[in-house]
Parts: C-alpha cells; sequence; structure tokens
C-alpha cells in the first residue's frame, strides 16, 4: 500500500475520496488550433501537496529530470505556455492526470506501460491539451485532481456516498473531473498536434491506448484508470491514427522521432506493482513490513491504498472501514481529534485493549446536513501501538450498521505485529530490459528470462506485443521479476 509511504504513516485528516463531480454536458466540438485560450500563463510548477499526500513522492531523479524535459519542451510550443510543472508519483495505477493551474502527473504505473518516448510525449501532449483548453476550469476553478479514478470512488452505493460523501468535502474537498467525449477529443487532438510539432511519431499515442484497452479486458475491470473517462471505443484508435498522420503532412514532417531503446533504458528497475514495503495484501490479510503489523480483511471486500490510509469497502458499497493514523498525545486525545475530523459526537466510550494494545472504541451519527440526506452510523478504535496511534474507522447506514459491525470488529481484533519473516522481508517487483542474443519470438524470450506461463500475456501487453510477435535480434523488451 502506498498508505504509510517510504515514511511511518503520519497523523492525518481521513481521505474518503468520493466522485464529487460528474461528465459535463457535450458541446459542439471546435476545430483545432481555433480555441478561445487565455493568454493568462500557468503557474503550476510545484505540485499540489495534497496530490502528493494522495499518492507519494516517485524518488528517481533521472527520470524525474527527463519528464521535466520532456514537458518544458512540449509546453514551450503550446497554445499556453507559462510555468508548467510535472511529477511522477508513487502509485502503482496506471494513470496520468492535469490539475487546471497547469501541473501534470504520471504513476510510475503509467511510466511502465510506455515502450518509446513517442507513446510518453503523445499522452503528455495529450494531458497538456486539457490545461491548455481549461477543460478542468471550466468545471471547478482551484487546483484539483482530475481523473483520478480511485477504487472505492466507484464502488459505493448511492446511500453510503450521501453519507460517507460529506466527511470528503468537508476533510479534503478534493473533486475527480470528468470531462465530456468532446474534451476528451480535443484533448487527443492537442495531444497529437503537440507531440508532433516536437518531432515525435504521434502514431505511437493510439498504439499506446490499444495497450491500455488489452491491461482492461485482461483484467476483467477498469484498471487503466486514464481510460475510465475517456472516449473508450475501436474508433478511438483509427482516428487518433488519422490526425497524426494529418499532423505529420500539415508541418511537412517527413521524419519523426520514436526513440524506443532509450525509452526502455530509462525505466530499468522501475517498480512494477504495488510496494510490499508500503504494506501488501494476500490471502485477504493486509501486511505491513516497515511497520511491522498486520490485520484481515473483511472477507470478498475489496481494498484500497493511498499514502494517508488503507480503505477496505464491501463488495455492494455498502459499508466501508479506513485504516488510518491520527494524532494525539494520548488515546483521549486522539479520539477527540478523530471524532471532530469525522463530524460525529462521540458516544459510548470504553476503553478496552486490541491483543495487548491499549485501545478506545467510541460510535456516533454523523451530523446531518443539507449534502447529507443519510447520515452514516460511525465505530470508530483507536489503539496505542508504542508511540503510534492508529484508527480504524467503520461506516454504514444506521439501518444496515449492526450488520456489518461484526465484520468491522473483527477486522479491529485481528490487528497483531508482523514477526513472518517471508512477509517482513517481502521485495516488490521491477521492470527489468532484457536484449535478444538471436531472432526468437516474444514469447520464447519472455519464458526464456524466466517469465512463468500464467503471465505470459500480461507481460506481452507490458510490452505492447503480441506474444507471437517476432524480435530481430539485438531488441530490447521487458520483464517484470524481483
Amino acid at each position: 500500500m502506498t498508505i504509510f509511504s517510504r515514511r511511518a504513516l503520519r497523523p492525518t485528516t481521513l481521505l474518503l475520496l468520493l466522485p464529487l463531480a460528474s461528465a459535463t454536458p457535450a458541446r459542439p466540438a471546435k476545430p483545432i488550433g481555433v480555441i478561445p485560450y487565455l493568454n493568462t500563463p500557468l503557474q503550476g510548477a510545484q505540485p499540489d501537496p495534497q496530490v502528493i499526500a494522495q499518492f507519494g513522492m516517485y524518488n528517481n531523479p533521472r527520470l524525474q529530470a527527463y519528464i521535466t524535459q520532456q514537458g518544458k519542451r512540449m509546453t514551450a510550443i503550446s497554445d499556453r505556455p507559462g510555468d508548467y510543472g510535472f511529477t511522477i508519483v508513487d502509485s502503482p495505477v496506471i494513470n496520468a492526470f492535469a490539475t487546471p493551474d497547469g501541473h501534470v502527473y504520471f504513476t510510475r504505473g503509467i511510466m511502465a506501460y510506455f515502450n518509446d518516448e513517442a507513446q510518453f510525449t503523445g499522452v503528455l501532449g495529450h494531458e497538456l491539451g486539457h490545461i491548455t483548453a481549461q477543460h478542468g476550469k471550466k468545471q471547478q476553478t482551484r487546483s484539483t485532481i482530475t481523473g483520478i479514478g480511485m477504487l472505492l470512488g466507484s464502488v459505493l452505493a448511492p446511500q453510503v456516498m450521501q453519507s460517507v460523501g460529506g466527511i470528503a468535502q468537508q476533510v479534503v474537498g478534493l473533486g475527480m473531473l470528468k470531462y465530456s467525449r468532446n474534451d476528451e477529443n480535443e484533448a487527443d487532438g492537442l495531444g497529437v498536434k503537440y507531440s508532433t510539432k516536437v518531432g515525435y511519431d504521434a502514431s505511437h499515442m493510439a498504439s499506446f491506448f490499444q495497450t491500455l484497452e488489452r491491461t482492461e479486458q485482461q483484467s476483467g475491470s477498469s484498471v487503466p484508470t486514464f481510460l475510465s473517462t475517456h472516449p473508450n471505443s475501436a474508433d478511438r484508435y483509427q482516428r487518433v491514427k488519422g490526425l497524426a498522420a494529418q499532423a505529420r503532412q500539415s508541418l511537412g514532417k517527413t521524419t519523426l522521432l520514436v526513440n524506443r531503446d532509450s525509452y526502455l533504458r530509462s525505466i530499468e528497475g522501475l517498480p512494477f506493482g504495488d510496494d510490499p514495503r508500503q504494506g501488501f495484501v494476500e490471502s485477504g490479510v493486509f501486511y505491513h513490513p516497515e511497520l511491522k503489523f498486520r490485520f484481515p480483511i473483511p472477507a470478498g471486500w475489496k481494498s484500497e491504498n493511498s499514502p494517508e490510509q488503507f480503505q477496505m469497502s464491501e463488495p455492494n458499497g455498502k459499508a466501508l472501514l479506513a485504516f488510518t493514523g491520527v494524532s494525539g498525545s494520548s488515546l483521549d486525545e486522539a479520539a477527540q481529534t478523530l471524532a471532530k475530523q469525522i463530524g460525529v459526537t462521540a458516544g459510548n466510550v470504553q476503553r478496552t485493549t486490541i491483543n495487548g494494545f491499549p485501545a478506545l472504541t467510541f460510535e456516533g451519527d454523523q451530523a446531518a446536513s443539507q449534502s447529507q440526506a443519510t447520515p452514516a452510523h460511525v465505530q470508530s478504535y483507536i489503539l496505542q501501538d508504542g508511540k503510534s496511534l492508529f484508527a480504524f474507522v467503520g461506516l454504514a447506514t444506521a439501518a444496515s450498521f449492526s450488520t456489518y459491525a461484526p465484520q468491522f470488529a473483527s477486522a479491529v481484533q485481528g490487528y497483531q505485529r508482523l514477526t513472518e519473516a517471508s512477509k517482513l522481508n517481502r521485495q516488490a517487483e521491477r521492470i527489468h530490459i532484457k536484449q535478444a542474443p538471436a531472432a526468437t519470438t516474444l514469447s520464447q524470450a519472455l519464458t526464456a528470462n524466466g517469465v512463468p506461463a500464467k503471465r505470459l500475456e500480461e507481460v506481452a501487453i507490458i510490452n505492447g506485443m503480441q506474444l507471437t510477435d517476432r524480435l530481430p535480434a539485438g531488441t530490447l523488451f521487458k520483464v517484470v521479476g524481483r
């Protein structure tokens, strides 16, 4: 989990993110280059602290310098030059997003799936297009995360969304903007325009969309959140291909860059998937090697990590359990702080122990408000583990709370120290770049490098290839391993 990041879980406000904004109505598409852009320079050079709190910063100075250099090259020729910023965040989710003030974020997850500079630059241009055309500002004027698509934002049922949503709006204030189909098409066009203008083959941007669609099909869910609000139709590939051909012709470009090998070498060693040092789920148990604890997840529940907390959600969205750090010098002070954050008057306060850890529990109803037609009933457990104070917060509607209270209690009572060496020493998987010594197929190359049969298709998708594709001698390709 990125919940506790590379640092110990710090006291925090409770981040229960839900979708707070919906798609804007479709409007007539405008020709690219004839959009009424503002000339106001943008000042997004510094990353938003709330975005970093949500995901954590990925610490790779060389890769960070690379995306900054590419970003500034592109903003210099864009329709709205300014002091833009570019940041890689430490999330395994496949995504890129932008804030309206002029900052573009790439997850390390999406960086692992790019297979050349042309793909990366096309997606960078797409995100710059959203900023340039002010798609975000038309919906929300403050710097707000766009298109993040957190798991729990899509699984919580309406009745719980109403009650828990008040917490998200009250404490965090972060919305998830969803662009219209026309906005997305417009951003595609601008991405093609900008990437071609700086010398890259924008048709590779279309190929990358195919890679993400294959990822989604293989997983059976909307894993590539970069596509979650984008036109996800078969004709998108053809449309972007056509735009790329037009851009090449209009700019008189005969030779355009792809730079496959240099990009692949730049991501050697990139972590792939969840970083187990920051917490991982296995066989229904959440383990945290750095902080050395474990606890079970209610059977069948979904889970999601962030730098600030770990969230568990009932499959139909009828209940939620969050685990997070809480500030205070004592259990009583921590309880007061937490009750204020989640908007409840603490009642039925009891001292107890949880597997030998001093603990305190309280419950209450969220105060009713216009935005909360059905306030949630909340049960909170605070425990002291050494010098750290942690909280479990369970939420459900009052009518259904008794159904889920035993599952909340079971997870809490399962909190204990982590002592298993196999869990404490778990290492992250990483992207490794290999070279075909002779002509072969991708399938043969992957198998020869230790990729198990059950993961061949997954790693083929990461390479943006089919298993039957021929690799000439000397071809670079990716494998995944520890």
